[in-house]
């Protein structure tokens, strides 16, 4: 049986998964469509819902509800959800396994394998974030794609010919922005840009302004309860959509809130031109964007044969004609912005599965990485120079090496740091890992170390150097996402999340109309069991002799009914380890 990858779009408000099969891209369906809200949350029970059941939820339990997490990846933020704490990682995970489930469920076998899709303009923080996402979520993520890279597939597949590309891609909460070269079956990416925290969520906020600003201003209410603000950001996201298509949208929240003693109804009717004059500075640093990776690409517009669109904000009707106005030519849209990045994933996947399909890759890395050193830097001495290895729009993977010489006489160590940035300051760039070489020969300053630069196709990051006389080496992968231990951490967040979403029957829980009572009991039964072992775990330092024992053996049985699924042998077993703790605790 031929091995089957897929290809998944983990989006900030929508996430998709695909697989070539029979010659042709399959977008997967879950219970609600091809398009499964990046919502995660806990109903009244403490089951894990995700997709639309979430994303319904929101509007009445916002404090119980994740949204957007894309924005948070590769930062050090938690996330909390039915009073424990997550990294953004583990909140993304639980969106990937529903995918997982639905392509499970559609294939009939299991999925093991996956190409996911990451913003060009990623770092590499965030690109190992969402690589342990999908680990965590139980698969083996074969590689990462750039997503204006993967649309770009699906657009091109097939067709012959030299052209000029330009992709504007502007999802939910991040924006991208590449200019490719189609070259018969080649595609080259030869330069991008972008924004990471600049999408559709931040033309919601917008429109959000506008009507707390219309309560204020025109009803006197100046304090708008979390619940009526979810109602709120519920019903702009949906006035959005309209307004792309109608020149009008109405919103209306009947209910909304009490005001002196009275119900208070929204409504509130909004003109497109009005929106577009909302959001038209956040369109302004697109198009400039835009021009700098022109820029970047050494071309001017009239050099641009093609404009793709991807993601859904490009539905927005002033970004179409602010682009024909600047290019002179007409965006293409024909492909659902929605789909088409997960398409080209799985086209990706397809290839390296082995598949027929047409199209070779060449990327590049959107960022440029080098190390410190001593130096000038705007006409002055400075011990932080930057020096850079891999230079921005570079096609990779690829590999760089630069000597550095010690600076003293008998020198021991030296200490490597890392940065990604494009300032001849390193300390004005960022800093993403750094390790020391220590031991060095002794002798005078100036002994040769050799650093070396590898940047793989995911975009993933490896240095070394290397004491040039000795061979005397050390390495570093940029994988300081998860704290401590990295293999410990992911394997303590692939139990979280199973452990969450595991006991879930059916379709996980997309949505809790398919869900019987007794699966919302089993995964309330596992968030309990979960609380259990933690406080068991917790008294394991201060119990001696039988108790002690007694509780090792309660915690196995626990975790063994867990693995089993088996919901009376977990029943029985937290009833023994409740009473013990009973004991221990009083």
């Amino acid at each position: 049986m031929d091995e089957v990858i897929v290809g998944i779009d983990l989006g900030t408000t929508n996430s998709e998964i695909a697989v070539w099969q029979d010659g042709r891209v399959v977008v997967i369906e879950g219970e609600n469509g091809p398009v499964l809200p990046s919502y995660v949350g806990l109903d009244d029970e403490g089951g894990i819902l995700v997709g639309e059941a979430a994303r319904n939820q929101y509007t009445v339990y916002p404090e119980r509800t994740v949204k957007s997490v894309k924005r948070l990846m590769g930062s050090d933020t938690s996330v909390s959800l039915g009073g424990q704490e997550y990294t953004p990682q583990e909140i993304s995970a639980l969106i990937v396994r529903q995918l997982k489930r639905s392509a499970e469920n559609y294939l009939g076998r299991p999925v093991e394998k996956a190409v996911i899709t990451v913003p060009a303009f990623f770092s590499d923080v965030q690109r190992q974030a969402t690589r342990e996402a999908g680990e965590i979520a139980g698969l083996e993520v074969v590689k990462m794609i750039n997503e204006p890279t993967a649309a770009t597939l699906v657009y091109e597949s097939g067709k012959s010919g030299g052209r000029n590309v330009l992709v504007y891609d502007l999802g939910g909460g991040t924006f991208d922005v590449s200019v490719v070269r189609m070259e018969d079956e080649v595609i080259e990416v030869v330069a991008s840009h972008g924004n990471n925290a600049l999408g559709g969520d931040d033309f919601d906020a917008r429109l959000v302004e506008h009507v707390t600003g219309f309560l204020r201003t025109e009803e006197g209410i100046t304090d708008v309860p979390a619940r009526a603000m979810a109602r709120i950001m519920r019903a702009v996201e949906d006035a959005k959509k309209t307004l792309s298509v109608q020149p009008f949208a109405t919103i209306r929240e009947e209910y909304l809130l009490e005001q002196k003693g009275a119900p208070f109804h929204l409504e509130l009717e909004i003109s497109r031109q009005e929106y577009e004059e909302m959001i038209e500075s956040f369109i302004d640093e697109t198009l400039e964007a835009v021009h700098l990776v022109l820029k970047d690409a050494r071309m001017v517009a009239s050099e641009i044969d093609e404009i793709l669109l991807v993601g859904g904000s490009t539905r927005t009707p002033l970004i179409q004609r602010r682009l024909e106005h600047d290019f002179g030519i007409a965006p293409r849209s024909e492909i659902d912005p929605d789909l088409c990045v997960a398409s080209g994933a799985a086209m990706q996947a397809a290839m390296i599965s082995g598949s027929r399909v047409q199209a070779v890759l060449v990327d590049v890395t959107p960022y440029t990485f080098g190390t410190s050193a001593i130096g000038e830097v705007d006409g002055e001495f400075s011990v932080d120079m930057f020096v850079p290895l891999i230079k921005k729009n570079t096609p990779i993977p690829v590999t760089r090496s630069e000597v550095f010489y010690t600076a003293v006489h008998d020198q021991e160590a030296v200490e490597i740091k890392v940065y990604q940035g494009e300032n001849a300051n390193a300390l004005d760039n960022i800093e993403v890992g750094s390790f020391r070489v220590e031991g060095l020969r002794k002798g005078p300053a100036g002994q040769e170390i050799i650093a070396t630069f590898s940047l793989d196709s995911n975009g993933i990051l490896q240095v070394s150097a290397t004491e040039k006389k000795t061979g005397l080496q050390k390495k570093i992968t940029i994988d300081n996402v998860l704290s401590g231990s990295a293999e410990d951490a992911l394997d303590r967040a692939r139990e979280r999340v199973r452990q969450l979403f595991g006991d879930v029957p059916g379709n996980g829980g997309e949505n809790g109309e398919g869900e019987d009572a007794a699966g919302q009991e089993e995964s309330g039964d596992s968030i309990r069991a979960q609380q259990l072992l933690a406080r068991a775990r917790g008294l394991l330092d201060t119990v001696t002799g039988d108790d002690l024992e007694d509780m090792v053996d309660m915690i196995e049985s626990v975790e063994a009914a867990l693995a089993a699924s088996d919901s009376n042998a977990l029943q029985t077993a937290m009833a023994d380890l409740e009473d013990l703790l009973f004991y221990l605790e009083n």
